[in-house]
């Protein structure tokens, strides 16, 4: 089981990506450690324009499914249940996605992913036009759309710190979380509009082709080399990312925390809208400018952030904005109006900036980068698990009582708080140490045998003799791990050191 410092001896190590095209990283020399340095990393403005693409459907969805269920049904359940199924049984599910992307790449199976989402959206506006969509059909589609929701969110965030050297993570951090800031300042209100002016399934069609463009934008992209600690089974390797998250303390406190602080967020997403229609009589587009307004105040402290080194910070810059958004929430009380939801949605986006950074970069810099996939998959699904659960309980609970939604939230962020107080550490120099040891090894490692620990050779590495640009999803190069007695010219042979440990 992956417990300790070493790999386990039934694992095998798998070389992930397209070799020769593109290297499994880039430092430039001299470091330029600028934002514009991120434009001459290969492949990534590319990954960045997709990803943006599709993170400005997911808000759009967020803000669409709750008008659309509120227009169509007219029920606060339904969309606190929609919203719910639209994401919770992908994250019970995302260990396994985290071992499909460490052995077969990311790059094609995000792809897929948004390719079943475009499909699920038309097949809802579609039957919501034609009159054939009665609640269950809806959470049932959104059900099955969920699944594969892991690969893209999980794929696109451990490929950014396999593709980006480690000196510019601040900074493809920075532009990570603005990422989602850009799409909260542009989705919501768009969604918002779209469903006033055409129709909520008209709008909900027009989500999904913005899928379908970022798919397009992504096709061809390759993975990068690296090295995947593997048993060669693929319901066991799911297990074992999930062993790895949580003996990593700072995982562990991350998961804890976050979960627990986002009950607030799904609040937010059901109880927002209502108080904007319900309470104070304003349009659709309204709801849409609030969640813009949160959005434009991430994006400024997410660059001033993003600029620092981080490095022995982390844990401030996580913990204490959870304990500034906790206070934010009592704006909504009592019966809200406008301009106190407004300065509570600015409030919550300037604090959500350092929030994101400390969070993404200590997240990296403790993670080894042969269980990335696993532990990245079990980690956001972890840290996201309290998102749809806050959404499915407030819409319960604020059909009685805006208020009541609204204390549950404020509740919920301070406990996070101080279970990321308690939890996360402040330094874990040995997780650091291992993961900087498997960058250097990643960036260095000819495709030549490795060692294991007790120097005995894992087998050779396979290379084939071309790989076609076309080719659909990553080539998987296995290093063959034999459970026999080293040959008469192996015995002689030094030890190498490993390409991956599982910490």
């Amino acid at each position: 089981m992956p417990s300790g410092p070493t790999r386990p001896a039934s694992h095998l190590i798998l070389t992930v990506g397209f070799p020769g095209r593109y290297p499994c990283r880039v430092t430039p020399t001299p470091v330029d450690a600028s934002y514009r340095a991120l434009l001459a990393v290969p492949q990534l403005p590319r990954v960045l324009l997709g990803m943006q693409l599709a993170r400005i459907g997911q808000t759009m969805i967020g803000v669409a499914v709750v008008l659309f269920a509120l227009q169509v049904y007219g029920s606060p359940e339904i969309a606190g249940i929609v919203t719910f199924v639209w994401i919770f049984p992908g994250l019970l599910v995302s260990p396994i996605a985290g071992a499909l992307l460490d052995r077969h790449g990311r790059a094609t199976l995000i792809v897929i992913d948004y390719l079943v989402t475009l499909a699920a959206l038309a097949l809802i506006g579609a039957l919501a036009l034609a009159g054939s969509l009665p609640p269950w059909l809806l959470v049932l589609i959104a059900f099955l759309a969920s699944f594969t929701g892991p690969l893209s969110n999980t794929g696109l965030r451990s490929l950014l710190p396999m593709i980006v050297p480690s000196h510019l993570w601040e900074r493809v951090n920075a532009v990570d979380s603005n990422g989602y800031v850009i799409a909260t300042i542009i989705g919501p209100p768009v969604a918002a509009a779209l469903v006033q002016i055409i129709g909520g399934p008209e709008a909900i069609i027009a989500i999904g082709f913005l899928y379908g463009v970022a798919a397009l934008v992504l096709v061809r992209i390759h993975d990068p080399i690296g090295h995947v600690a593997t048993t060669g089974r693929l319901l066991r390797d799911a297990w074992d990312g999930v062993v790895y998250t949580w003996n990593n303390r700072t995982l562990r406190g991350l998961g804890l925390s976050l979960s627990v602080l986002n009950l607030a967020g799904g609040m937010m997403t059901i109880v927002i809208p209502l108080i904007v229609l319900e309470r104070i009589g304003a349009s659709e587009s309204m709801v849409g400018i609030m969640f813009m307004l949160q959005g434009v105040g991430g994006m400024i402290t997410a660059f001033l952030f993003g600029r620092m080194d981080t490095r022995g910070r982390e844990k401030s810059l996580y913990a204490w904005p959870m304990v500034g958004m906790a206070f934010s929430l009592f704006l909504l009380l009592p019966d809200a109006g406008l301009l106190p939801v407004a300065l509570c949605m600015v409030a919550g986006g300037l604090l959500n900036g350092p929030l994101d950074i400390g969070m993404f970069t200590v997240r990296q810099r403790r993670t080894d980068p042969a269980w990335m996939g696993r532990a990245f998959a079990v980690s956001m699904s972890l840290n996201f698990a309290g998102f749809p659960i806050g959404a499915s309980i407030s819409g319960t609970v604020a059909a009685v009582s805006i208020d009541a939604a609204v204390v549950i939230g404020i509740v919920a962020s301070f406990i996070g708080a101080g279970l990321a107080f308690l939890l996360v550490p402040a330094r874990d120099d040995a997780a650091e140490a291992i993961t900087a040891a498997a960058l250097a090894a990643g960036a260095t490692a000819s495709p030549s045998a490795a060692g294991s620990a007790d120097g005995s050779i894992a087998g050779d590495t396979v290379w084939p003799e071309a790989v076609g640009s076309g080719a659909a999803g990553a080539v998987v190069l296995q290093h063959l791990h034999e459970e026999r007695a080293p040959a008469a010219d192996e015995e002689s042979r030094p030890d190498e050191p490993e390409l991956a440990t599982g910490a």
